[in-house]
């Protein structure tokens, strides 16, 4: 193993979404070396991967990119991805030791030109999963059609070793013999920004979302709707066949507390309606209902998008559904509780879309040594000071951005990554007066 690397930055900003790349920019354009680091392929986080945001309908990815681009070539940032942070120790009060593992990708970044000649040639076919395991890809690949960078990589884990990507390779730029690089990062301060995990529905047996092939998650509808998206339509999984009775499952995995997540996630409410608006757009003649149990469209015009849905014909029904049922030909039967009646009723679907909720990111407890990182009560990062520097840590020097405190939409995540920068700077200022 080579000798450890070491690195010095102003800032080493954790976690490649779109807070985290805000923040780098923030902070880069104030004239501070910035190290963003982040644990995937590519940057971008969920982000990238959606359709459209609400309530403006906008596409997702032409928001997303120009920032991805901008990051990607600013003479401030230095980009990391596949990188893994060990450990983040405070030396004093003026700067951090931050260990992290930059892992083989098996392939010369610099020669990589992005052909895909590498997954054409590739035999191994495996669940894909920056589509949510919907289709497949190959063990050497590139994540996306828009991902940064737009390098391919190979799947050791699943690679045979046959040679066939070698070969197709035109500028030899694979190599087996790569191997994880660690460095050492000195750095004056830290932004966290590593973003929120989707509940799991398979927590909840009675939505059958393990055995049922027609109940899907809300990420993977998303995918159905993206412009990256998998097929040309969409379709239901068990058949290809196209639906005619859509059904949405609200508060799946949030306001629970039978699976531990007993607040509300902010976001589920409105990234549904957006859909179901966008499946009244693609599939005009079907029926969209969400079974919800309060809409909470509470930001500056959610109200209006979700009277436009109605006025859509999008079907709400205030019930909680108890179960779903597969039937023999793959379609659904959901049991619910009518609030109005107070009866309990069924219906049939042929696709159900489980919205799923927000959990916290647990990695920062990770980076920091034990008891250092605290947590609020629903294991989010702690805020020092909720009103008046709601992107305070409880560790000097170390900043929030984003979902990293909470489950909040896009636009608040933007706003919240621009308050960690502007602290971070004014902090970096500070220790380099001192100094």
């Amino acid at each position: 193993m080579p000798s450890i690397q070491k690195l010095n930055f102003d800032a080493v900003v954790v976690g490649g979404g779109i807070a985290g790349v805000e923040s780098a920019l923030n902070i880069a354009n104030s004239g501070y070396k910035v190290l963003l680091v982040e644990k995937d392929l590519t940057i971008g986080g969920k982000m990238i991967l959606l359709s459209k945001v609400f309530p403006t309908l906008d596409c997702a990815a032409c928001i997303t990119t120009p920032k991805i681009s901008e990051v990607a070539r600013h003479p401030n940032v230095t980009i990391f991805t596949q990188t893994e942070v060990k450990a983040i120790h405070k030396q004093d009060n003026h700067y951090f030791k931050a260990e992290i593992v930059k892992h083989a990708r098996f392939i010369d970044e610099s020669n990589c030109t992005g052909c895909q000649l590498c997954e054409e040639a590739c035999p191994v076919v495996v669940p894909d999963q920056y589509q949510y395991g919907m289709v497949g890809r190959k063990a050497a690949y590139i994540p996306f059609n828009i991902a940064s960078p737009r390098i391919a990589a190979i799947d050791i884990e699943n690679c045979i070793l046959c040679g066939a990507c070698e070969k197709a390779c035109p500028t030899q730029c694979i190599d087996f013999m790569q191997h994880d690089e660690e460095y050492q990062i000195i750095t004056r301060s830290v932004v966290v920004a590593t973003g929120f995990n989707l509940f799991d529905p398979v927590k909840i047996p009675r939505f059958s979302s393990e055995t049922a092939q027609n109940v899907i998650t809300s990420m993977q509808m998303e995918r159905l709707l993206a412009p990256t998206r998998p097929y040309n339509h969409v379709i239901r999984p068990s058949d290809g066949r196209i639906p005619d009775k859509i059904a949405y499952v609200l508060c799946t995995g949030s306001r629970d507390l039978s699976v531990g997540n007993p607040i509300c996630s902010q976001i589920c409410c409105m990234y549904s309606i957006k859909q179901a608006q966008l499946l009244m757009g693609s599939l005009p003649m079907a029926d969209v209902t969400i079974y919800y149990i309060n809409i909470r469209s509470f930001g500056k015009g959610f109200e209006e998008f979700y009277e436009q849905a109605k006025g859509m014909g999008v079907n709400f029904v205030k019930g909680k559904v108890g179960k779903i049922t597969e039937k023999s030909n793959g379609n659904l039967t959901l049991r619910y509780e009518d609030i109005k009646t107070g009866k309990l009723k069924e219906a049939d679907h042929d696709l159900v879309i489980l919205s799923v909720g927000v959990l916290s990111n647990d990695d920062p407890q990770q980076f920091f040594a034990e008891n250092e990182w605290k947590k609020d009560k629903f294991n989010f990062a702690l805020q020092k000071d909720l009103f008046f520097k709601p992107s305070l840590s409880n560790i000097e020097g170390v900043f929030l951005a984003g979902t990293t405190s909470g489950p909040m939409d896009i636009p608040d995540t933007i706003l919240s990554a621009g308050a960690a920068s502007m602290e971070t700077i004014r902090y970096i200022k500070q220790s380099t007066v001192e100094i």
